[in-house]
């Protein structure tokens, strides 16, 4: 495989750039699913329908046969999902023949390395621009329009979500412009096949604690959505999420996880808006109780950062309770803390609400 010296753009449909706008970071929901809100049930189609782009499939990249029996469930995903791969790191090698050795080592990581039964992901998506089949018949079964092949990229949300793996790391650097439009072109057609509302495009950071697809691409996640609508022909729309906090971080948002993590039977920890040791401890003892496990992005070979007591959106619904404000004076202090840096409740009733938090917190 030979370096080139940029990406090409390969020739696919081309598909209106939404503007840029900031995403919060953070994951969504309550129920279930810590997503957005969202009806399962396909959509109306409506407006514009995005072609269908060219997608390698398994047997044009060389997969191995599945150990499994692959299962397709007779509903639609209810989200689409953006990773990023982390590992092999961002390769200036943008040819097809290395988008293919990328699909077949993760395939070989997940089935030798994971002990899983084929490719995590439904779709692969290269620094290149090539977009290439996953899990084995996620194409065909997103043709029809109807079906979802479950397979294994989101902790405790596979059965509703339909994961594209983005080759490289965005925590710091931005993506290709050829990944970009690719990103777009595979994302609106998925969409359309399947009736998606444009706020259930989400980052695996939007179900699990984790930096996945990266703060650069994360970020870029509204600008993504905008993008879709345009090719869609619909109107854009921004889903509400929690944020993500992790060690380090400082500020209002973690004075008000503090007080809550105190509400929950951690009196020792200090509310001083600092993510220190003891928040750290505190955010892993909590999740330990609640048997929430810790999630990775699944294509990630290796890890290079410790992802160990985030504070995201699986832990952020354990924490807010839907209660008044003055029914807990350490609760009172969260919100009257959120208040003071500017965050908002969205509903009407005196309980506080899963919208309410995400008000609160900035979303």
């Amino acid at each position: 495989m030979t370096a080139q010296s940029g990406p090409p753009t390969p020739a696919r449909r081309a598909v209106l750039r939404g503007s840029v706008a900031a995403a919060a970071a953070g994951a969504v929901g309550w129920q279930t699913a810590t997503a957005a809100q969202a009806a399962p049930a396909p959509a109306p189609r409506a407006g514009a329908e995005a072609a269908e782009p060219r997608i390698y499939g398994t047997a044009e990249w060389g997969a191995r046969p599945p150990e499994i029996d692959i299962l397709v469930e007779d509903h639609v995903p209810t989200f689409i999902v953006v990773h990023h791969t982390a590992d092999p790191g961002n390769s200036e090698d943008y040819s097809l023949e290395h988008a293919k050795q990328i699909c077949r080592d993760i395939q070989n990581f997940h089935m030798d390395g994971r002990g899983w039964g084929d490719t995590g992901q439904q779709f692969t998506n290269s620094r290149g621009g090539f977009i290439l089949e996953g899990r084995h018949q996620s194409l065909d079964v997103v043709r029809g329009g109807t079906q979802h092949v479950q397979g294994a990229n989101v902790g405790g949300h596979n059965s509703e979500v339909i994961g594209i793996e983005n080759e490289g790391i965005y925590t710091d650097v931005d993506v290709p412009p050829a990944l970009w439009d690719s990103l777009v072109a595979l994302v609106a057609w998925i969409a359309t096949q399947y009736g998606r509302p444009v706020e259930n495009i989400l980052g695996h950071r939007d179900f699990n604690s984790t930096e996945c697809p990266g703060n650069i691409l994360y970020g870029r996640l509204q600008e993504l959505r905008d993008a879709v609508a345009g090719a869609m022909g619909v109107q854009s729309a921004t889903p509400s999420v929690w944020p993500l906090l992790r060690p380090g971080s400082t500020g209002a948002q973690v004075r008000a996880a503090q007080h809550l993590l105190r509400a929950k039977g951690f009196e020792g920890l200090r509310a001083d808006g600092v993510f220190g040791p003891a928040t750290k401890r505190a955010v892993v003892k909590l999740a330990e109780v609640h048997g929430v496990e810790q999630h990775v992005c699944s294509a990630a070979h290796h890890r290079t950062v410790d992802e160990t007591g985030y504070l995201g959106s699986d832990i952020w619904p354990l924490l807010t309770p839907r209660l008044t404000e003055g029914a807990n004076s350490e609760v009172g202090e969260a919100v009257a803390t959120l208040r003071r840096a500017g965050g908002r409740t969205k509903g009407g009733s005196e309980l506080l609400t899963p919208r309410d938090w995400k008000g609160l917190l900035g979303s």
